[in-house]
């Protein structure tokens, strides 16, 4: 028996990459990860638009990491 091809399984992603946009309605957004158990993220970060801190929600998966 010839073992030419051997596939081995991929194990599954832990993370997402998500994008954050800003509560203040600036548009202003940065991506971050997240645990893919956890729910969905809200930090307070600073916005350089309004250049004062704010809440930042998430808005979408992105990808797999």
């Amino acid at each position: 028996m010839f073992l030419t091809c051997v596939n081995f399984a991929k194990g599954k992603s832990k993370v997402y990459l998500v994008r954050m946009v800003s509560a203040a309605g600036t548009g202003y957004s940065f991506n971050t990860r997240r645990n893919k158990l956890k729910d969905k993220l809200i930090l307070r970060k600073y916005d350089p638009l309004v250049k004062q801190h704010v809440l930042f929600h998430e808005q979408k998966k992105i990808r797999s990491i």
